[in-house]
């Protein structure tokens, strides 16, 4: 610990990343990253021309992307923001909305940036139990609050909620910002961005690490009220004027008008992900109902989830465990390709026989 940190730094605990091993060879599903690449208009845009505009800053508003994202939902460019990654949106929208006298709410198992981003701003927090089945029950959350926030998809779980249940909430809660966290929301569930118009104080943030196979570009972004966007502007321009390059908002532009392929890829790691669950249950797992491009799955009676994701790498097969209370016999899988798939599910025949 340097004695050049603040108290702040010193007491912060880290999020922590999946891991991105530098092994050749591994079959990698332990992130959630596409098993596609992007779009082939991706590589149309990275021109010679392109890469010599590269000495000059990009558009601060990003204003093409804005137009585009825009169009796709139906919105207008007031109502959209966006940022190096949906990460950094979350930072934005937790610096600008839930510093409140009242305590955020989130669910105890979800993403865990939410309390790293809690401490590292000062923002009181609740955390709020999932039910025995893993799902988000919205009654717990109609109480006095500083904002509310959680994944559609949740993550790790996969579990999605359906649109009414949300729109129930914002009926109620009117007072506080309600984020709805759509990482994964292609693989299943349903835009929260439709309620947009309807409701001030709720804010959908996307990213298109996922279903856009743009997880190397840092690429993410927030709809919501024109209200809401000019409080994250107002954030973002005190913190990084230029957070989206030039390269990023022409490519991510292309992936978003690319819709044919991208309904494609995402077509078909929906079937990959049903073809794994169910052979996941034939093996003795019990596997929570995925809306995302993940399966939360827990291990067979008797067996170890460290151990079996140990033994998984062994044979050059990496997947998350997280070594937290009511997960440790869970092991969250990423899908992959079809190939890698098989691979997953012949190595655990061979390890749990």
């Amino acid at each position: 610990m340097s004695r050049f940190w603040s108290e702040r730094v010193r007491e912060l605990e880290p999020y922590v990343p999946g891991e991105q091993p530098k092994i050749d060879g591994l079959i990698k599903l332990n992130t959630n990253e596409s098993p596609f690449p992007p779009s082939p208009r991706v590589r149309d845009v990275l021109t010679d021309g392109a890469i010599d505009k590269l000495r000059l800053y990009p558009d601060p508003n990003s204003s093409a992307l804005k137009q585009t994202i825009a169009d796709y939902y139906g919105l207008k460019p007031e109502q959209t923001f966006v940022g190096n990654g949906s990460d950094e949106v979350l930072a934005f929208a937790f610096m600008a909305f839930f510093q409140q006298p009242r305590p955020l709410l989130y669910p105890d198992i979800t993403y865990s940036f939410y309390p790293v981003y809690c401490q590292l701003f000062d923002i009181d927090y609740e955390m709020l139990p999932l039910a025995d089945d893993l799902s988000i029950n919205l009654a717990d959350y109609r109480r006095e609050n500083g904002g509310i926030i959680f994944p559609n998809p949740n993550a790790p779980t996969g579990r999605a909620l359906p649109l009414s249940d949300i729109e129930a909430l914002l009926k109620e809660n009117t007072d506080s910002v309600v984020l709805i966290d759509e990482a994964y929301v292609d693989f299943g569930a349903e835009s929260a961005a439709q309620l947009v118009d309807r409701y001030p104080n709720l804010l959908v943030t996307q990213t298109l690490s996922k279903s856009r196979s743009l997880a190397g570009l840092r690429l993410g972004f927030a709809l919501g009220s024109a209200e809401l966007i000019e409080g994250l502007e107002r954030v973002k321009n005190s913190f990084n004027s230029y957070p989206v390059d030039r390269l990023a908002e022409a490519a991510a532009i292309v992936a978003i008008e690319d819709d044919d392929y991208f309904r494609q890829c995402r077509d078909q790691v929906i079937a990959t992900r049903e073809w794994t669950e169910a052979r996941l249950q034939e093996l003795g797992f019990q596997t929570v109902p995925s809306a995302a491009n993940f399966v939360f799955a827990r291990v067979p009676e008797g067996e170890d989830a460290a151990e079996l994701s140990r033994q998984l790498r062994d044979a050059r097969i990496i997947v998350r465990y997280f070594n937290k209370p009511r997960l440790s016999e869970y092991l969250r899988i990423s899908i992959g390709s079809d190939t890698e798939m098989q691979a997953l599910i012949t190595a655990l025949k061979a390890i749990l026989s």
